[in-house]
C-alpha cells in the first residue's frame, strides 16, 4: 500500500467514522490512546481510510505537540478527510472524530458533577470529597518534586522557583483564576525573566 490513498466517502462513511469513535469513547479510560489499537484496526486494516504511515505520524505529532494527547484523534479525522482531496472533508473529518471522541465522556463528566454538586450534603459524598484532598495534593507533590529534580542548577533557577512559590501562594490565598496567572507567567516568559 503506497502512503497516498484517495477517498471517495459518503454520508453513511461519515456516519460510521462518527458511531465508531463514539463507540470507544467510554473505553478510553486511561486516556485516549488507550483506543488507539482499535481505531488501527477499523481506519487501517477494515476501511483503507488511513495507511500505517499516516496513523503512526497522527500519534506521534499529538504525542509531541503541547495539549491533550486526544489530539491524535482529530488528526486522524483530518487525515481521512483530506484523503477525499478537499480541506473542508478535513476540517469535516477532525470535527467528526473529536466530537465523538469527547461527547460520552463529557456528558458523563458533567452529569456526574452536577450530581455530586446537588448531594454534596451527603455524608459520603463528603467524606469521598474529603478523602480525595490529600491524595490529589501528594500527586501533585509528587510530580513537583519529580520535574523540578530534572533541574541541576537550582540557584540558577531562583527566577523560576520563585514565580513557583508566588504562583502557588496567590492559588492558595485568593480567588484569581488560574488563567490570568497562566498568562503572566507566559508574558514573564516571553520577556525572558523566567
Amino acid at each position: 500500500m503506497n502512503d497516498a490513498i484517495q477517498l471517495s466517502l459518503q454520508w453513511n462513511d461519515w456516519l460510521a467514522l462518527f458511531l465508531h469513535t463514539l463507540s470507544l469513547s467510554l473505553l478510553s479510560v486511561g486516556g485516549a490512546i488507550t483506543v488507539a489499537p482499535a481505531m488501527h484496526l477499523y481506519l487501517v486494516d477494515q476501511q483503507g481510510w488511513l495507511t500505517d504511515t499516516q496513523f503512526n505520524a497522527s500519534i506521534a505529532i499529538a504525542q509531541a505537540a503541547p495539549g491533550p494527547n486526544v489530539l491524535f484523534i482529530a488528526l486522524f479525522g483530518w487525515n481521512v478527510g483530506i484523503n477525499t482531496g478537499f480541506l473542508r472533508n478535513g476540517l469535516m473529518g477532525l470535527a467528526i472524530a473529536l466530537t465523538g471522541m469527547l461527547l460520552p465522556s463529557t456528558t458523563l463528566t458533567y452529569q456526574a458533577s452536577r450530581w455530586l454538586h446537588a448531594n454534596r450534603e451527603r455524608r459520603w459524598v463528603r467524606a469521598f470529597r474529603q478523602g480525595m484532598m490529600p491524595i490529589i495534593a501528594a500527586l501533585l507533590l509528587a510530580t513537583s518534586w519529580i520535574i523540578s529534580s530534572a533541574h541541576d542548577k537550582l540557584l540558577h533557577d531562583w527566577p523560576l522557583w520563585a514565580v513557583t512559590a508566588v504562583t502557588a501562594f496567590i492559588v492558595w490565598r485568593t480567588r484569581i483564576h488560574l488563567l490570568w496567572l497562566l498568562g503572566a507567567g507566559a508574558v514573564l516568559g516571553w520577556f525572558g525573566i523566567i
